[in-house]
């Protein structure tokens, strides 16, 4: 007898025959413990624990599932086909792609073309957007997992746009830094790259990914061209804005702005800060600001940009690039940046830019002639998320004032809209109608538009909104370092009671903005949703003990688990449960005793079967004489192999 002994090198998985009953908690604890392996390896500067772990992310079945999750139910763009016609929205369908690309290897892939769109700019041109397919799309999420740690030390940390945890309040509190009263630098140098995206240098993107295992893959992205009007055209340069990975190569291959015009800093106790005599520069994306002493120094940035930008097969667009001075003011990312005299001197001022708010002008003015003539209710309902949104991009700078003018622009539109409403109505009878005080009792105000048939349904006011100085992120932090955890939890708990409502903010406090069900931190893109603890067929109430917040994904995985263990969808098992215990469901005790049963949810999934890749050493015995049967026809691991048991390498 002879012993047969196979490796398998690609590691084996179970079949999942269940989306909502996969365990995401642990699927993201270990992604994001990889990546922070990652980050941390890099920032040791342990070059081959870095390529180490980067291709176990890419071959690991935890990141395959959490891009197509992400790919599939949480980004906008979800439901829009690439060039194949091909879009997966049931969990079914998740579950047979899953099954279908969990045996592939990504550096054997062929990219599709991506399907070209246009979506119109603010200047009336039209921007492209290139969509790839399915599959490519949850591939590229793949691949960014493992290569946004390692960028994420490198970056520098003047740099906000298309990056984790940072936004464009931080840019502009970054400039508000450098330009307080007090600061010398007073000129500006505004730059903008004329189509950025569509212009980048190939060769220079593949060179900074000198060292990454999948580099040849992401060449394959960058030059699987498109195809527009039934038309395929190649791409030599550029990367297609709509792609997963594009914004990160974007940022990768405009790295090294700093050290390209020579920005020093210095170190105190208090951090980082600039040296005396060096300029300063804030970017996001493809804008960016340089700040500079003189009027000479700034015009001396033109020639000082040239060898960054032909590096990068990229120019300046002269429509965009300009020189002026603080006191003449800028504006950067929809905000008005200038130095006003006051009585103590000069002092500077972020406001809201004219073009900003023209646009919200515009918007709003959209949606009423859209509800033209429809119910007070649905018009209430489509302006209340705009309202609130654009205050609180404002929220952070002076501009109470512009709340006051939008506010007073809604009113205008609301008499309008209710005089095409009701033509022969006197405006008495509208007033008495349609009109009520604040329904929360928060405001004294009593002309707020309110729906007659629900009358807690009442439009706001933008001046409601407070104004809180944004604190600014600090230096390099990054969410993937493990040693800042504390410090992100805190900051996501002040960005959340910024941006929502007091309903949500208390939901929010009682699980310190996590995520119940995937443990993940509730600010982020994806959208929320209330839950009910005791559902109503239950005799649940509506009050705030139970209420709690989850990620719509992960509402949708438990109102199935629910069902799946409660007997269906009149929970006859919760109600039987409660019988027994002789518990009103909905008491205290009730709500106390469900939030239990949710932890005792079971998941199909083995506990650490994504911790892969892994060398199974299998034995079997193998009669002289059969020494030429397959590999196929030997005893299938799954079935003989103790999985529990199992030693895991890796």
């Amino acid at each position: 007898m002879e012993t047969y002994i196979k490796f398998n090198k690609s590691a084996t998985t179970p079949q999942i025959y269940d989306w909502y009953s996969i365990d995401w908690k642990k699927i993201h604890k270990y992604v994001k413990k990889l990546r922070q392996r990652i980050f941390r390896a890099e920032q040791l500067g342990q070059r081959r624990k870095v390529k180490k772990f980067q291709r176990l992310m890419i071959r690991s079945k935890a990141n395959l599932l959490l891009s197509i999750k992400r790919v599939t139910q949480i980004n906008q763009g979800k439901r829009t086909a690439g060039v194949d016609g091909i879009k997966v929205i049931t969990g079914k369908e998740r579950i047979e792609l899953f099954n279908l690309l969990k045996n592939y290897s990504i550096k054997h892939i062929q990219p599709k073309p991506a399907k070209r769109t246009y979506i119109p700019k603010k200047n009336g041109k039209l921007r492209p957007l290139g969509i790839p397919i399915i599959k490519d799309r949850i591939y590229q999420n793949i691949v960014k997992n493992a290569l946004e740690p390692q960028w994420e030390y490198r970056f520098e940390s003047i740099a906000y746009g298309f990056r984790p945890k940072r936004s464009a309040h931080d840019a502009i509190q970054q400039l508000y830094l450098k330009l307080r009263k007090g600061s010398k630098r007073q000129w500006i140098f505004e730059g903008d790259f004329k189509g950025c995206f569509d212009n980048l240098n190939h060769e220079y993107i593949i060179s900074c990914l000198d060292e990454f295992p999948e580099k040849e893959t992401i060449n394959k992205w960058l030059k699987a061209g498109y195809v527009d009007n039934n038309v395929f055209n190649e791409t030599n340069t550029g990367t297609p804005q709509g792609g997963i990975i594009s914004p990160l190569l974007a940022n990768i291959a405009l790295h090294g702005m700093e050290e390209e015009l020579g920005v020093k800093y210095q170190v105190s106790k208090q951090g980082y800060f600039l040296n005396e005599n060096s300029i300063g520069i804030v970017k996001y994306a493809d804008d960016f600001v340089v700040i500079c002493k003189t009027k000479e120094e700034a015009e001396t940035m033109f020639e000082k940009l040239k060898p960054y930008l032909e590096k990068r097969g990229l120019t300046l667009a002269e429509d965009k690039t300009r020189i002026t001075h603080i006191k003449d003011g800028f504006d950067f990312l929809g905000f008005n940046v200038r130095q006003y005299k006051s009585i103590k001197g000069m002092t500077l001022l972020i406001k809201p830019s004219k073009a900003s708010i023209k646009k919200a002008k515009q918007t709003i003015k959209e949606v009423f002639q859209q509800y033209r003539g429809r119910p007070v209710g649905e018009i209430i309902s489509k302006l209340n998320p705009i309202i609130r949104g654009t205050g609180n991009y404002w929220s952070s700078i002076v501009a109470k004032d512009t709340y006051s003018t939008i506010d007073y622009y809604i009113w205008l539109k609301i008499r309008k809209y209710l005089k095409v409403l009701h033509p022969k109505k006197p405006w008495k009878w509208k007033m008495k109608k349609y009109f009520r005080t604040d329904a929360t009792g928060v405001s004294r105000d009593k002309w707020l538009l309110t729906d007659p048939n629900n009358r807690n349904n009442q439009i706001i006011k933008m001046q409601w909104i407070p104004i809180i100085r944004h604190q600014l992120i600090k230096y390099k932090n990054s969410p993937d370092d493990s040693s800042l955890r504390e410090y992100f939890i805190n900051r996501d708990e002040k960005e959340f009671n910024r941006f929502n409502i007091l309903s949500k903010r208390k939901l929010a406090k009682k699980c310190k903005c996590i995520c119940r069900a995937c443990n993940q931190s509730l600010i982020g893109d994806e959208i929320l949703k209330v839950n009910e603890i005791i559902p109503k067929l239950l005799g649940g109430k509506d009050i705030y003990n139970n209420f709690e917040l989850l990620h719509l994904s992960c509402y949708m995985q438990h109102q199935f688990l629910l069902k799946k263990y409660g007997g269906g969808k009149e929970f006859t098992k919760i109600k039987k449960f409660f019988d027994e215990k002789d518990i009103i469901p909905s008491s205290r005790a009730g709500i106390k005793l469900m939030k239990q049963q949710f932890e005792s949810f079971k998941y199909n999934c083995k506990e650490k079967w994504w911790l892969e890749p892994y060398v199974v050493k299998v034995t079997s015995t193998v009669l002289r004489g059969e020494r030429n049967r397959k590999v196929s026809d030997l005893p299938d691991i799954r079935k003989t192999v103790d999985f529990e048991n199992l030693s895991w390498e890796g």
